[in-house]
């Protein structure tokens, strides 16, 4: 019997989450970091790289694993449906367009942290791409449309305190815009 052996190979979406990692670590090291790189309306125009830095930071271990491991399943999906192109396009755009909604629509001295407007892009665009996959999602022990996790994900997600909405928002918007664009070129690769 022959093993065949599968080289590694760095993709986006393990760099992004490797990054996010990191920086999940540095936070518990110098919590400040948070204040540096999250976003806060009130400070954007003196720190404009946060629009970009808070999709790297979160702001606990269940936030930083419920988003990474989201990332991994729809990001690995998607890539391969539209390519890495294509999925950065959507990541970093859905994840832009979030924080652009919260420094419009969130109170100025708030702050919001986390990737998860860019993975609601992700699962926007694979809401409007493979709208009936089915999909887990805990503790639901059946499995639901991937249109109705998303969309419902999004709508109970936003009845919480302290949840950037306005960036979850920016995410699925653009994903599902990009995902209707995306799915008459998707790539077939699995």
């Amino acid at each position: 019997m022959a093993y065949k052996y599968q080289s590694f190979k760095l993709t986006p979406i393990l760099v992004i989450i490797v990054v996010n990692l990191l920086l999940y670590i540095a936070t518990l090291i110098a919590p400040q970091l948070i204040y540096l790189l999250g976003l806060q309306p009130a400070s954007f125009l003196t720190q404009p790289w946060t629009i970009v830095t808070s999709l790297f930071v979160h702001s606990g271990l269940w936030h930083v694993a419920a988003n990474m491991l989201t990332l991994h399943f729809f990001g690995t999906y998607l890539s391969r449906l539209v390519g890495e192109k294509r999925f950065l396009i959507v990541y970093f755009g859905g994840g832009i367009l979030g924080s652009i909604l919260f420094i419009l629509l969130a109170p100025p001295f708030s702050i919001a942290v986390g990737a998860s407007g860019a993975v609601f892009a992700l699962g926007g665009a694979l809401a409007v791409m493979r709208p009936k996959l089915k999909v887990f999602v805990f503790p639901i022990p059946a499995p639901l449309p991937l249109w109705s996790a998303v969309i419902g994900g999004f709508l109970i997600l936003s009845l919480f305190p302290y949840i950037a909405w306005q960036a979850h928002l920016g995410g699925l918007v653009l994903g599902l815009i990009l995902g209707y664009f995306f799915r008459k070129r998707e790539r077939y690769v699995f």
